[in-house]
């Protein structure tokens, strides 16, 4: 603890008000009245002799005796008695009176004054006073700030705050331009004003984590040149009622003493939570602070000036009314990057790093589809962290495809050692995955076959797209089907015998297989209906907030159709390794050779492969059938921002500028499906299955989990001008 802090703060005078009457009850304590202290021997003896006396006290309580002696001599003695030593006192003191050698003894019993007794009642209060005020001081801070719980602990960004510009975000740039418009209000407001438009009360950032959104407020505190407060929704939480919205109504008045200012509370789903939510009502502390939140964003104080940024990873959690137009008039996704958006912010990240003549970022980009702003600064972290560990002092493409498959997958596991028999079951089961990826045409290319244990798995096949993409069509979600389970197939068909490390594929083919029949329609049996809510309630948990609207003769249904899938996909994988049985073993003998193959070595040992065709169209009715008039084609993208007007081009896509039209967040084909789960660039959470053979099977992100992914195959080529539709992919 800071010493000067103590000395000026008000426990050093507490303390030396204890000690100075603690002193004062000592010295009023010791006053003897002029009594000399002498052997209890020597006072008994003058009691017992026949020398005058002028008087003698015995106090009863504290055993003492006083003895004044007369004539001559004014000596003033005390002692104290021992035992029944008092009773003999007492008729020796009696004689005495009678024979005229004492005038007068006197017996006391003392009580305590007014102010020992005060003293003695308040010192203990006054103890504890002390230790509560310590653990408040410890608690609070210290300093002046014991008192001032409710106030807002907001922290105002100065000078000395390092300071981050929009040149240093990369990948949003929608969201950077909505928040540069707001630094241009604060800077500018007649330009605004002139046209009647008034300032936005309230921005809302969401997305992934990891995808820039406090970043993105750190740019703006580093832009606005306004008082700029940031905060967390974590710390308007006390252990005190009312505390919270003390807080809030604190940071407001503080924020509208300095108008303009922007005001930035991070994790805004710890206060702004649905009210009246979960198994037992609402939370009223949170509520209050929420209303009082509410109240000051726009109450009927209609003073202006104050914008509030907020970002959160949970949008759906929020309440209704924090979100409507008025409070949060913006509402900003911040989504993982598209390939553009990844190659600008790995260019962000590599500044500062030294890189190797071999290393293209542009490539980089390319093989981290699904990544956030977080996973590729990881990467290159990463990947220096490797280039100093080996004494190198250039940044090469080994090391990044290492951090690569660290970020994905986890730390290589050389400690892990496997038996032949094991080694050579992995080796089909990951040959299988990627056999039956290349053998399909609605599957992403193989990038990569490894049968070296890394993080839970045993080996891992990595399938990545080329390009992004937003939807998947039935006909290539039945070929990842395939895919998840070639590595089962695989075990079935050279060992007859599958293990438990296809428990992770079975779970995720499963998921996707029940996705299709319940979210997207793709059945004949059931057809294009939406089973189940999705007005789930995320205050009761993942499990108790799903509900089941329809009955159980359509969920015996349901189960059949997924099995269904299942069984298809499963025989479907079987098949094609059959088939290809000498390319099967021609892959595995290369992976006990080399133990990793990337994409150029996997297409060199699948250059005997026989291929399927792509699948019929479906339309999920006999009734329904395809046209025979292929798509239009659509105009050529605007070069260089020519042809297009502010930025967008002639389709509505907004043009970067590069000759390249990333597609909108959101884009979908006309009556697409419902997007799939995004690709996730983290390893399965699903826990690694025990017993012999587990480790094949749990694949890293692009494994089995491919089919989630922003994936997408070779898309096919132009319409051609005559045999249309091909026996492909359905385009309705």
């Amino acid at each position: 603890m800071n010493a000067k802090r103590i000395f000026r703060g008000p426990i050093l005078w507490i303390v030396l008000a204890v000690i100075a009457i603690g002193l004062l009850v000592d010295l009023t304590g010791n006053l003897t009245g002029g009594y000399s202290e002498e052997p209890t021997s020597k006072v008994v003896s003058i009691i017992n002799g026949n020398e005058p006396l002028k008087e003698v006290v015995l106090v009863d309580g504290e055993q003492e005796i006083q003895v004044t002696m007369g004539g001559d001599n004014p000596a003033k003695y005390k002692a104290v008695w021992v035992g029944n030593q008092s009773e003999q006192l007492i008729d020796r003191l009696n004689e005495r009176v009678a024979a005229g050698s004492l005038e007068s003894w006197v017996g006391k019993n003392p009580t305590p004054g007014f102010f020992q007794t005060l003293l003695g009642t308040l010192i203990p209060f006054i103890i504890i006073g002390v230790l509560f005020f310590f653990l408040l001081n410890s608690v609070q801070g210290g300093g002046s700030r014991v008192m001032q719980f409710g106030k807002s602990k907001a922290k105002v960004a100065n000078k000395d705050t390092p300071k981050t510009t929009f040149r240093d975000v990369a990948g949003c740039e929608e969201a950077i331009e909505e928040l540069e418009e707001i630094k241009e209000f604060l800077a500018e407001p007649a330009k605004f004003q002139a046209v009647g438009a008034k300032i936005p009360k309230g921005v809302l950032l969401y997305g992934p984590p990891g995808t820039g959104k406090t970043l993105l407020a750190r740019a703006v505190a580093g832009e606005a040149g306004v008082p700029f407060y940031s905060i967390s929704g974590s710390d308007f939480v006390e252990m005190f009622v009312g505390v919270g919205a003390s807080r809030v109504r604190d940071l407001f008045e503080q924020a509208k003493e300095n108008a303009p200012a922007i005001v930035f509370i991070d994790e805004i789903d710890a206060v702004g939570r649905h009210r009246g939510a979960g198994m037992g009502g609402g939370h009223d502390e949170r509520e209050q602070t929420l209303n009082q939140l509410l109240v000051e964003m726009d109450g009927f104080d209609v003073r202006g000036g104050v914008i509030l940024i907020a970002a959160t990873n949970r949008p759906d959690v929020l309440d209704p009314a924090l979100l409507r137009p008025g409070r949060f008039d913006r509402q900003i996704a911040v989504d993982a990057p598209d390939m553009n958006g990844r190659f600008q912010i790995l260019r962000v990240h590599a500044e500062g790093k030294p890189m190797g003549p071999d290393v293209d970022l542009q490539s980089v980009a390319r093989r981290t589809p699904g990544f956030t702003g977080a996973d590729l600064a990881n990467v290159l972290n990463e990947a220096a962290l490797l280039t100093a560990r080996k004494n190198e002092r250039m940044i090469t493409n080994v090391d990044l495809d290492e951090a690569i498959d660290r970020v994905i997958a986890g730390p290589q596991r050389r400690s892990r050692l496997m038996n032949e028999r094991e080694k050579l079951i992995t080796a089909y089961h990951e040959g299988g995955h990627a056999l039956v990826a290349a053998a399909l045409p609605g599957t992403d290319p193989v990038q990569k076959v490894t049968i070296l244990p890394r993080g839970r798995a045993l080996g891992y096949t990595m399938v990545l797209p080329e390009q992004d993409k937003y939807a998947n069509t039935r006909a290539e979600l039945l070929d990842q089907l395939a895919y998840m389970m070639g590595g089962r197939a695989a075990e079935e068909l050279v060992f007859h015998d599958p293990t438990t490390g296809a428990s992770n594929d079975i779970e995720k083919a499963t998921s996707v297989a029940r996705a299709m029949v319940t979210q997207y329609g793709m059945t004949e049996r059931l057809g294009a209906i939406k089973l189940g809510s999705d007005g789930s309630e995320p205050f009761l948990g993942r499990d108790f907030g799903h509900q089941r609207d329809y009955s159980e003769d359509i969920a015996a249904v349901v189960d059949q159709e997924v099995s269904k899938l299942i069984s298809n996909a499963h025989q479907e994988a079987f098949d094609i390794l059959n088939e290809n049985r000498d390319v099967l073993d021609a892959l595995v003998n290369a992976l006990f050779e080399r133990e990793t193959l990337d994409r150029a070595a996997v297409a060199e040992v699948f250059q005997p492969l026989r291929l399927r065709p792509r699948r019929p169209a479906w339309t999920g009715s006999d009734s329904r059938v395809p046209s025979s008039i292929p798509p239009v084609t659509p105009p050529p993208p605007a070069l260089n921002g020519q042809n297009s007007q502010n930025g967008q081009s002639a389709n509505g896509h907004r043009d970067n500028g590069q000759g390249q039209l990333p597609p909108a967040p959101g884009d979908h084909p006309a009556g697409g499906a419902a997007l799939p789960p995004g690709h996730s660039p983290v390893p399965p959470t699903a826990p690694p299955a025990t017993g012999p053979g587990s480790g094949p099977g749990q694949q890293g992100p692009g494994g089995s989990a491919g089919p989630q992914g922003p994936g997408v195959t070779d898309g096919p080529a132009g319409p051609p001008s005559e045999g249309w539709p091909p026996a492909g992919p359905d385009f309705r």
